[in-house]
């Protein structure tokens, strides 16, 4: 794409126009030929909540096939691995906004944002893995759903996570393109401190973050880790990406990354599935694994355990934890030493939460494995 020289536009005039597009949802000051470039949301559900109100949206990348492509950047995006299926009509992602009450009362909203179509981490649990991968997005894309949820939903968000579709560091430099631009002063503004990359612990991309994260500004990003397992028995069962680095490979690496963050909490992201790492002896194998991130004297931990009752997956294996349950896993680990919430449910009847996000139509098709970045 032309820089905005080559098109004739003085810096001073393509400054205004970026910051009008970005912060005052101005879409006409862009150029032409960015026409088309925020996809359009095709679908929307809703589900009210104690906070307020959930919604899930989709955003439509590609044409739909049989129909010539125009020249809008939006209908110029190929379907990938789909484009011979016939079965498949479009390529679309989901995010989703999150009202959130804190202590104080205070509301904000979290936007959940996908960073890929599919996922080729092929966790059990998730129902974007049953995907498969179909191709990695673009920073741009990244961005445009920020975009839709601020100016199209009208939704002020305070938070961004990269918990949606995909698994980021799987999209490493696009998704580092992207936070560059959502924490850019003269455009989104989001502080570095309210963006985080959750991951399930590809351990290459969490040593190209270890240096990331060393730059100037972004000491401060989030960083979670999904572990939903006590040992490497438990997480090769569910998560195939343990089985190229373990469970002490994966501690190694996220040592390393509190080394460098400071005072700057890493969550850890824990999947409570009944009978499969619910029992006592996941508790104390889990308790073990997390002790160098526990309590240290007269300082707060620098890890956090996040318990999230598993929300089933389309046609999944295991149900839903009882409440008594969950309360009693949360209730042990706090018990063991390790600081630990849960993680209050929202979005489940409308395939909205946490695991819950993938397009039914491609989830039928043979998975056919695709390039991708990272």
């Amino acid at each position: 794409m032309a820089t905005a020289r080559e098109r004739g536009v003085h810096r001073p005039a393509a400054l205004a126009a970026y910051r009008a597009f970005f912060q005052q949802g101005d879409a006409s000051a862009l150029p032409d030929a960015f026409d088309g470039w925020i996809a359009p949301i095709v679908r929307r559900m809703e589900e009210e909540v104690s906070e307020g109100t959930t919604i899930k949206f989709c955003q439509r990348l590609d044409r739909q096939l049989g129909v010539p492509a125009s020249d809008r950047a939006a209908d110029r995006v190929p379907l990938g691995v789909l484009h011979q299926d016939d079965r498949v009509r479009h390529l679309d992602i989901e995010s989703v906004i999150i009202p959130m009450v804190g202590r104080t009362g205070r509301k904000t909203h979290t936007l959940c944002v996908s960073s890929q179509v599919g996922c080729a981490m092929g966790c059990g649990f998730c129902e974007t893995a049953q995907m498969g991968l179909i191709r990695s997005l673009t920073p741009a894309e990244i961005v445009a759903q920020w975009w839709a949820a601020t100016f199209v939903e009208k939704v002020h968000i305070d938070n961004i996570v990269f918990m949606g579709m995909g698994e980021p560091l799987d999209n490493f430099d696009a998704v580092i393109g992207a936070i560059a631009c959502l924490t850019d002063h003269h455009g989104c503004r989001v502080p570095m401190s309210n963006i985080t990359i959750s991951t399930v612990g590809r351990v290459d991309g969490l040593r190209r973050l270890v240096e990331v994260v060393k730059r100037d500004g972004w000491k401060r990003l989030g960083i979670a880790l999904s572990v939903n397992a006590p040992n490497d028995e438990v997480r090769d069962a569910i998560m195939p990406v343990n089985r190229r680095w373990p469970m002490a490979e994966l501690r190694e690496v996220m040592l390393d990354l509190m080394a460098v963050r400071g005072t700057r909490k890493i969550l850890f992201e824990y999947v409570l599935i009944p009978g499969v790492n619910d029992a006592d002896e996941h508790a104390h194998d889990l308790a073990a694994w997390l002790e160098p991130f526990g309590k240290r004297e007269g300082k707060s931990p620098l890890g956090l355990l996040n318990v999230i009752p598993y929300n089933p997956r389309r046609n999944s294996p295991w149900p839903a934890p009882e409440e008594p349950d969950v309360e009693a896993f949360v209730a042990r680990m706090n018990e063991l030493g390790v600081y630990t919430k849960r993680r209050r449910t929202k979005g489940r009847s409308q395939m909205a939460a946490c695991g819950q996000l993938g397009t039914a139509d491609i989830r039928g098709r043979r998975f056919v494995a695709a390039e991708h970045h990272g």
